[in-house]
């Protein structure tokens, strides 16, 4: 417990003293935001604001958790450190991408094929340690099993019929992988297109990492050991530590959000996005929640499915009718309200408090499921 607040508290001082310093040496070096020729007109005032801010994000984090984990005498675990590899992963991705924008001046960026190329390499190298080593438990970080608030016990390695040898075997390892990477590039690219407004995404992170440090402090505490074996304790391995990394990435998001928030003096950018977005898949599978997340990180999914809704209709009108249609004014979804004539703090506000009954909701069920028991 000490090192979770700790952490949390760290990693608020922490980005405090770094975000400055970073706002400063980005203005000297001209590195600005580039923005879309295509978005809101109001939008074109933030041309050259900081961006990148995810960097002191992610130090931050890193630091604190380290840092309270050091405090503490305690080693690190492997779920925390494979959270660290995700968001780092992902971080780099999105820096590379941050970078290709400013040097171009063009908000293009790395190429989309690319930026998937780098997801589904963190993806796999997190898949494979996630399951390839056991504690003295015999547990793994991750499952193979598909969960809810818990392993519902739907083995991806078993789809396959056992008598189809080692086809099967393959088979189950394919769907395993392609679950890690839909649940990574979801999160990541949710995060990353929920981040167009001035604190938009960092305010909605704080609440939706926060949820797995209160899951993982749960299942800490409701953890099935020699003293608590009801049919309702967890078997998630490293819960606490779990929730001492969320606690770091919290405490840094909020210190962040001071400089974030409208009029933002500093974006986080994709190499804040992809990787918080990382961190937030790699919370979900690592603590047996992964649809669990289609709740907790709900406004991410719902921004994500409103620009896929957009260029569907779009793409299958104009097959059809020869002039594609739009469901929404633009996307993704807070840039429709806006141009509706909604102010930006507005849309902020208000998708916050979406945000939050989502969270709301998802932390409810998880709390009502651990009441009857496991859905197993």
């Amino acid at each position: 417990m000490r090192a979770l607040l700790l952490a949390g508290f760290l990693g608020l001082v922490l980005v405090l003293a770094l975000t400055p310093l970073q706002i400063w040496f980005f203005k000297k070096l001209g590195w600005g935001q580039v923005i879309r020729v295509d978005g809101p007109n109001t939008h074109l005032t933030k041309r050259g604001t900081p961006s990148s801010g995810g960097i002191a994000i992610l130090v931050s984090a890193i630091a604190a958790y380290f840092l309270g984990k050091g405090y503490n005498g305690e080693a690190p675990t492997l779920s925390a450190l494979l959270v660290i590899f995700m968001m780092v992963g992902l971080g780099l991705v999105g820096f590379l991408d941050d970078f290709l924008k400013v040097r171009k001046q063009n908000s293009a960026g790395l190429p989309g094929v690319l930026k998937i190329l780098g997801q589904v390499i963190i993806a796999a190298v997190f898949a494979f340690v996630a399951i390839g080593y056991k504690d003295n438990l015999g547990l793994t970080p991750a499952s193979t099993q598909v969960s809810i608030f818990r392993d519902t016990g739907f083995d991806l390695m078993k789809i396959a019929p056992t008598n189809w040898g080692q086809i099967g075997i393959w088979i189950g390892v394919g769907a395993f992988l392609l679950w890690i990477f839909l649940l990574v590039t979801s999160a990541s690219n949710g995060v990353n297109l929920t981040d167009g407004l001035d604190g938009l995404a960092t305010g909605s992170l704080i609440m939706s990492i926060g949820a797995f440090a209160v899951i993982g402090f749960w299942k800490f505490n409701q953890a099935c050991d020699l003293t608590n074996t009801a049919s309702n304790c967890y078997t998630t391995r490293d819960p606490l530590d779990l929730a001492v990394i969320a606690a770091a990435i919290v405490g840094a998001l909020i210190g962040f959000l001071w400089f974030n928030t409208n009029p933002a003096q500093i974006f986080m950018g994709d190499s804040g996005s992809l990787g918080l977005g990382g961190a937030l898949a790699a919370l979900a599978i690592l603590s047996q929640t992964e649809i669990l997340l289609l709740l907790v990180g709900g406004l991410f999914a719902i921004e994500a499915g409103s620009v896929i809704m957009q260029r569907l209709v779009f793409k299958v009108t104009r097959l059809a009718t020869g002039t594609g249609r739009r469901i929404i004014l633009m996307s993704p979804l807070h840039h429709h309200f806006e141009e509706k004539g909604w102010n930006e703090v507005t849309v902020v506000v208000r998708f916050w408090i979406i945000c939050g009954l989502l969270v709301l909701a998802g932390i409810g069920l998880f709390y009502v499921e651990w009441i009857y028991g496991s859905v197993a």
